[in-house]
């Protein structure tokens, strides 16, 4: 073919380097499994046996207040036909695998204490970190919350996660897997920068090795999605953590505080927090930056059905908000909160999964329908969607691995 431009690698030269650029900004999602929910407790509170504990409690909740299906059903909201299956998962789950994600908390669910008495509670959930890895006890991904930088308990932050690295290093001789690292209350950019480079010189000092000490930022301030500058904030902060933001998890409360927010109108489904994640969503987006949302502070204050029956209606409404905005993770405070937690997450995807799903997927991967599967002609990004949904509904346990396409 006779061309008119006689050269244009200059310029596919400039076209790749813009490739390139952009690969390294947006690497795509993140691999491996993603929990769907953290579990927070005060590190005075936390033993080896507080998972199980969860679980046993949450199981107890379950089979007292929605004991069979048609219960389980009219709580939930969940149609009778598809109500004993998710129940059933439920309870295995609750039997099985009660925690998915777990965080040690020593910021706001711990307060602020002398150092005297935090220094020992590192001692203590040192050990009960260590008795739970060796009864395998541990959750797949467990880790700390430390205090926020932007309060001024920057160095207490530091003392508190040094002590607690060199001390399980000392007792174990390695740090477990899935070890994460809860940063609150981002403000400023440069607060990751400094905290980057502090994990920097702790893995050096430890002899860890470089780069596996990670974290999650806590989106809670409304600093963090719109800076100084009039930016939204939230790449420069990823920029600032040098490859070692694993996630940022939306802090509800705080933030809708910080909006002005009178106190009834502090929820997970207020506008103000769409508008939110919104940013976070697209922000974040194809960066490899896993999102959370954050927690329903209602805890039932009683036995009654009743009452635990209301606080699994409104924590379950939120887990399904929080499900059709994208954000497939969330923050859990309370075993109450596990029975809906899995009801609606397991909801969610037995209602997603369907047959028609499955046949659209593994159509595309053995190209056999020239003409869409059941009347639909997908493009590969709803494919992407599509696996990725079918990929959480396995890890969780709402489904099968048998739906998932065969491996090209």
């Amino acid at each position: 073919m006779n061309l008119s431009v006689p050269s244009i690698d200059d310029l596919s030269a400039r076209v790749a380097a813009i490739r390139e650029t952009h690969a390294a900004t947006f690497p795509g999602p993140a691999e491996g499994r993603q929990p769907v929910h953290t579990v927070y407790v005060p590190a005075d509170r936390f033993t080896p046996g507080t998972a199980a504990e969860f679980g046993t409690e949450a199981l107890r909740l379950l089979d007292a207040h929605a004991p069979g299906a048609g219960t389980f059903g009219t709580v939930f909201g969940i149609d009778a036909g598809l109500a004993g299956a998710v129940r059933e998962r439920v309870a295995a789950k609750l039997a099985g695998e009660p925690v998915e994600d777990l965080r040690v908390d020593f910021e706001d669910g711990y307060g602020a204490r002398p150092d005297a008495e935090e220094d020992a509670h590192v001692a203590h959930v040192v050990e009960s970190v260590a008795a739970a890895y060796e009864a395998r006890t541990l959750p797949h991904y467990w880790g700390l919350r430390v205090k926020s930088f932007a309060d001024g308990a920057h160095e207490r932050s530091m003392r508190t996660l040094d002590g607690f690295l060199t001390a399980l290093r000392d007792r174990l001789g390695r740090l477990p897997g899935g070890f994460t690292i809860t940063f609150p209350k981002v403000v400023m950019a440069e607060d990751v920068e400094v905290f980057t480079d502090y994990l920097e010189r702790l893995e050096g000092a430890l002899g860890l090795p470089g780069g596996i000490l990670r974290f999650e930022i806590q989106v809670e301030t409304t600093e963090s999605l719109v800076d100084h500058q009039g930016r939204i904030g939230l790449r420069a902060v990823a920029a600032a953590a040098r490859g070692r933001m694993t996630a940022a998890h939306f802090g509800v409360y705080d933030y809708t505080a910080a909006c002005d927010l009178p106190p009834g109108q502090q929820r997970l489904d207020h506008p103000a927090c769409d508008f939110a994640r919104d940013i976070m969503r697209v922000a974040l987006a194809g960066t490899g930056v896993r999102l959370s949302d954050g927690s329903t502070n209602l805890v039932p204050r009683d036995d009654s059905s009743e009452e635990v029956h209301g606080v699994w209606t409104e924590h379950s409404r939120h887990v399904r908000h929080s499900l059709s905005n994208g954000f497939y993770q969330g923050w859990d405070l309370h075993p109450a909160h596990l029975p809906s937690r899995y009801a609606a997450v397991y909801r969610f995807y037995l209602e997603g999964v369907d047959d028609d799903a499955v046949a659209r997927v593994r159509a595309w991967h053995e190209r056999s329908a020239a003409g869409g599967a059941n009347g639909v002609i997908d493009e590969p990004a709803t494919i992407r969607s599509l696996t990725a949904l079918l990929q959480r509904a396995v890890d969780c346990g709402a489904v099968d691995p048998s739906v998932l396409p065969p491996r090209s």
